[in-house]
């Protein structure tokens, strides 16, 4: 168990993808989506996990997160027991200076959307913004996966 303390941006161009060192084939749905708390299973490439969030604090950039690698096959039969809309992207790790950008190109009904996150051990940590890093989305509700699973991009 853990706090997760994030910051999350839009991307303005695919320029992440030449300093890309990694990506995976993200498959995603909740198992329960509210506000106050969520329950996400993930298959990520050949891996299944499953994870529990908190509400955000105030900023949105800090929550509770708990999260445990579960086999393969029983994440696919929990992705069938999923609300409505499964999240499928691919997500790039991308190294910056100390830190590292996780970005999120969307497909399907979010085809279009490309968000960074960036994960921090302080809400007031520096850390370099690269160029191709647009506007902070940062605790803007709309932005969470199990936002987009009900309200996709292609809805906005």
């Amino acid at each position: 168990m853990s706090l997760e303390i994030e910051r999350k941006f839009l991307v303005e161009n695919e320029d992440f993808k030449k300093e890309c060192y990694q990506k995976k084939l993200v498959k995603q749905g909740y198992l329960n989506s509210d506000k106050n708390r969520t329950v996400r299973i993930r298959i990520a490439d050949d891996k299944g996990f499953i994870t529990i969030k908190g509400k955000s604090n105030e900023t949105g950039t800090t929550r509770f997160e708990w999260e445990k690698e579960i086999d393969i096959l029983e994440a696919e039969q929990l992705l069938l027991l999923c609300e409505p809309s499964i999240i499928d992207k691919t997500r790039f790790y991308v190294k910056s200076d100390n830190h590292m950008y996780e970005v999120d190109e969307f497909y399907g009904d979010n085809k279009g959307l490309i968000v960074a996150e960036i994960e921090l051990t302080s809400e007031n940590e520096e850390f370099k913004k690269p160029s191709w890093l647009g506007k902070e989305v940062t605790g803007n509700i709309k932005y969470y996966n199990s936002s987009l699973s009900k309200n996709p991009f292609k809805n906005w």
